[in-house]
């Protein structure tokens, strides 16, 4: 089972000398991937009716993924670097795939782009793009996108992409680069088991995790696809995982069957990247 760390997006800071440092010291360290999450924009509160309150807002930072990558695939040269989870349909699909090809190639093939669809929908409105059907598109541009790296030319006719003899260069690395799906629906579970790589649930484990990834195993089952070869990213977060509880979390994902387990530091009460790093450091040594 492969260890990583969730970049603390929302309380690292902007100096990029710390960033360096933590990424640097979490592949030091010996873990196989860090995580990042995304988002393009913040709204304010106000923007969101009735009792849901946004996670994240205006007063939230957010580094962008992409170009974080780029920065740290000069820095690095083992630690694998995820996208958990890029929301894919609020983007130009031929842009993400120029992106993503560009990471994988200065990172030497260490890129893994997780992908969903999103909440958040004043951010579709400010990148103009449809927020209603971002479900259905988003199987389009994942199907458009592994041609993109496999392809140097190609024509592509699809409901919401055309292409007609154009192709990206360079191509990534991985040829296609893997696609993994966040999200917790159950159509969400039913697409990834038809066109995804791996999957990042949102649960701790459990009874009714455990219900959950037997369901999807038989999804897979029946896309004609082996439940082995799928990937599977469990978490454990420091919020709601007290340090007493570590282990027995890095178990119960283990019986589960994940082939990856992520440690989220954020919302912790941390005052410094350095006790973000602390609690790697104690995780790390845990998970041996």
């Amino acid at each position: 089972m492969k260890l990583g760390v969730v970049f603390p997006q929302t309380e690292i800071g902007d100096d990029p000398m710390v960033i360096r440092d933590y990424a640097q010291t979490v592949e030091q360290l010996g873990y196989d991937h860090l995580l990042v999450f995304d988002h393009v924009l913040g709204a304010h509160p106000n923007r969101f009716e009735g009792a849901f309150r946004p996670p994240y807002t205006h007063e939230t930072s957010f580094h962008e993924p992409m170009v974080l990558f780029g920065y740290l695939a000069a820095l690095t040269s083992k630690l694998e670097l995820v996208t958990g989870i890029i929301i894919l349909p609020q983007r130009q699909t031929a842009l993400v795939a120029k992106q993503a090809a560009e990471v994988d190639v200065l990172s030497g093939g260490r890129l893994r782009l997780g992908v969903g669809i999103g909440w958040n929908f004043v951010e579709y409105e400010a990148l103009n793009e449809n927020f209603r059907n971002r479900a259905r598109r988003v199987e389009e541009q994942i199907a458009l996108m592994r041609r993109l790296w496999t392809e140097p030319l190609l024509d592509f006719d699809g409901k919401y992409h055309a292409i007609r003899q154009a192709g990206i260069k360079p191509l990534p690395v991985q040829r296609p680069i893997p696609i993994w799906m966040g999200g917790m629906a159950e159509p969400v579970l039913k697409r990834a088991a038809r066109i995804a790589d791996g999957w990042f649930p949102q649960f701790r484990p459990g009874p009714q995790g455990k219900d959950t990834i037997e369901r999807l195993r038989g999804y897979l089952r029946d896309a004609g696809r082996d439940p082995a070869s799928f990937g599977i990213e469990g978490r454990v977060s420091i919020l709601n995982t007290p340090e007493p509880d570590w282990a027995a979390a890095i178990e119960g994902w283990r019986e589960l069957g994940a082939s990856h387990v992520t440690l989220n530091t954020m919302n912790a009460g941390f005052a410094s990247p350095q006790a973000h790093l602390d609690a790697v450091r104690r995780f790390r040594e845990l998970a041996k």
